[in-house]
């Protein structure tokens, strides 16, 4: 059996969900799921949609073909179609801390996240025997500001060689560069504390700490030019108050990372993210 999961943004217009369903049942194809958003504002229809093809003839790259000479011209639609036989393919970069790496390669292990990790790679060496516990490949490249664009190289050319399709930094202490950025636009997903802006710098907690927060969060999204500015994937909060202390806030903040990166990874993995002026559709 071949599955394939087909998501689908364009203006909005009628007989769309129609000629899409038409198109699958005249290929012998069964609908499993299907959703769907109308963005108001700037009229323009999104879909998901995952059928499944019982029939031995049936070629996921003819598919493709017929689709993007057929319905996607006719509607001129932005899309892409997935097949579940193919694994995305998913670079893990690093620095010091280590609580997000820990959580996803423990996912990654039990079999919860539908990927595979090529590799790792950090700026530092004191992860790689996190790395080796798990049996993967484990990459140091030193980055320093001299170092920087060669450093940049190095990693893309790891990135190529493994056939990555999206990059997840879990606490990668390092600003990605535009050559990075435009290789992989909106497949690079970034997690850090919701005190931005307001608390920036070295140490948000402590700063937050002074100012008595009655909540703290977590926000992915993925990564672009401009800094922790990109679409946004997931967020979550939780309260705190007057009896937390620094260390408890920060052991509070790190437990809501973990979640919500190990959240947006699987949503991204899923192919259940759409991407429209710097703005997110997330699917169920």
């Amino acid at each position: 059996m071949n599955k394939i999961t087909i998501l689908i943004h364009c203006k909005d217009s009628p007989n769309i969900i129609a000629s899409v369903t038409n198109f699958i049942a005249q290929r012998n194809g069964n609908i499993v799921y299907i959703d769907q958003h109308v963005d108001r504002e700037q009229n323009i229809f999104f879909m998901r949609l995952e059928s499944e093809f019982t029939i031995p003839s049936f070629s996921t790259n003819t598919f493709k073909e017929t689709f993007k000479n057929g319905l996607a011209k006719t509607f001129e639609m932005k899309w892409r179609i997935y097949s579940s036989e193919k694994k995305p393919r998913m670079a893990l970069f690093v620095s010091k801390y280590d609580h997000c790496l820990y959580d996803i390669l423990g996912r990654y292990n039990s079999g919860e996240l539908n990927l595979e990790i090529p590799f790792i790679v950090s700026n530092h060496a004191d992860l790689k025997p996190i790395a080796d516990n798990f049996k993967i490949p484990f990459y140091h490249i030193p980055v320093t500001k001299e170092t920087k664009a060669e450093a940049e190289t190095k990693q893309l050319e790891l990135l190529l060689k493994h056939k990555v399709d999206f990059i997840v930094l879990a606490r990668y202490m390092q600003i990605i560069s535009e050559k990075l950025i435009e290789k992989y636009p909106n497949k690079i997903i970034n997690i850090h504390h919701s005190f931005l802006p307001a608390f920036v710098g070295a140490k948000p907690y402590h700063s937050a700490y002074k100012r008595g927060v009655k909540i703290i969060g977590a926000t992915s999204h993925y990564v672009t030019e401009e800094l922790d500015a990109g679409p946004i994937i997931e967020q979550d909060v939780a309260h705190v108050s007057h009896t937390y202390s620094i260390a408890d806030l920060i052991a509070k903040g790190r437990d809501l990372e973990k979640i919500v990166l190990a959240n947006a990874i699987k949503l991204h993995a899923n192919r259940k993210v759409m991407v429209y002026n710097n703005k997110t559709v997330i699917f169920s």
